[in-house]
């Protein structure tokens, strides 16, 4: 087994367990550190196990036949529980896009979730007024991941966050979700919300570089130069009272919330790793490693999803593998 030159044998053998609890790691440590293609078959098989045990099998246990989490309609609420979570979930733990269970999530979710301007709504029934780039972002991410690239559907609700962005003259701002251009959001006192900047680029990153219009090339500069406004590291962005403890603290999996590596990871699979301005970032999650160069989880949204993922507080395989990523763009 080929090694990394910036992990040491011991980080990535643990990494590389088989985990029953946490497959979809040893996956992306396959794929992501060790760059091993998809017809690897030690892939092949980290992929299946993802399907088998862990957070995954758990998650659609849980579903309804019909689709659809928890109760019919929009899925945002109850939160994490609801369909829109699942489907964030299942993509970021690396579900198989091919599973009938997660295809039909997916299209409940598109048929279900979308509003009149052709974004992911908030409301159970979708409504644009309650449409905000948080959200939206994420869904995008997610659902190119599950392989919904070409779906017309998907493609309105990416040229939506384009326009929102930018402020084309055929989007519609409201004061009750996005309230404006450069992610301006009703969340934020109707200011420009870094939140809804990272997922928003997040989103339209997924994007393979031969699909990128000069529109989507547009938005993702303003976006990015919005996050690099600031020292990520301080994340002092536009905001009516003080700065958001949880930006500070590591994650997995994230909510509508970000934090100082999201931005990190967010901006160097854009190309902007080199830049100067993510200095101070590159340092603070580097000064969060322990002795033995993994993370913690600081952060958790266990006791509220299906399944608990980690102990908060302790090392987490999520957050080294979301770090490492990050550090090596």
């Amino acid at each position: 087994m080929n090694r990394t030159a910036d992990v040491n044998v011991e980080l990535l053998d643990w990494l590389l367990e088989r985990d029953p609890a946490n497959p979809g790691v040893r996956y992306f440590a396959l794929r992501d550190l060790l760059g091993r293609p998809d017809d690897d078959p030690e892939v092949i098989q980290a992929k299946a196990d993802i399907m088998s045990s862990g957070p995954v099998p758990t998650i659609l246990a849980a579903q309804d036949p019909e689709g659809y989490w928890v109760r019919p309609g929009g899925g945002y609420t109850p939160s994490y529980q609801g369909t829109m979570w699942q489907i964030m979930f299942l993509a970021w733990l690396g579900a198989d896009p091919a599973d009938e269970r997660v295809r039909r999530g997916c299209e409940y979710l598109l048929n279900h979730s979308i509003a009149a301007s052709g974004a992911f709504s908030m409301s159970r029934k979708p409504v644009p007024s309650k449409v905000i780039h948080c959200l939206n972002g994420d869904l995008v991410a997610a659902l190119l991941d599950l392989g919904y690239g070409d779906d017309p559907r998907l493609k309105i609700a990416v040229d939506w966050t384009v326009g929102a962005i930018i402020g084309r003259d055929d989007i519609r701002f409201y004061k009750s979700g996005t309230s404006g251009p450069d992610f301006a959001c009703v969340y934020n006192d109707g200011q420009p919300c870094a939140w809804g900047a990272v997922k928003a680029l997040k989103g339209l990153g997924a994007i393979p570089l031969a699909r990128r219009t000069p529109e989507i090339e547009q938005a993702i500069a303003i976006g990015a130069e919005f996050l690099l406004s600031r020292d990520p590291a301080e994340a002092g962005y536009p905001y009516v009272e003080r700065v958001n403890s949880t930006w500070f603290k590591f994650g997995f999996p994230l909510s509508y919330r970000s934090d100082v590596l999201e931005v990190l990871e967010v901006l160097a699979a854009l190309g902007y790793a080199d830049d100067p301005r993510l200095v101070n970032a590159r340092e603070f999650v580097l000064g969060k490693r322990d002795e033995l160069g993994r993370w913690k989880m600081e952060k958790s949204l266990n006791g509220k999803m299906w399944i608990d993922i980690e102990k908060k507080g302790q090392p987490s395989k999520w957050i080294t593998i979301r770090a490492l990523r990050a550090l090596r763009a």
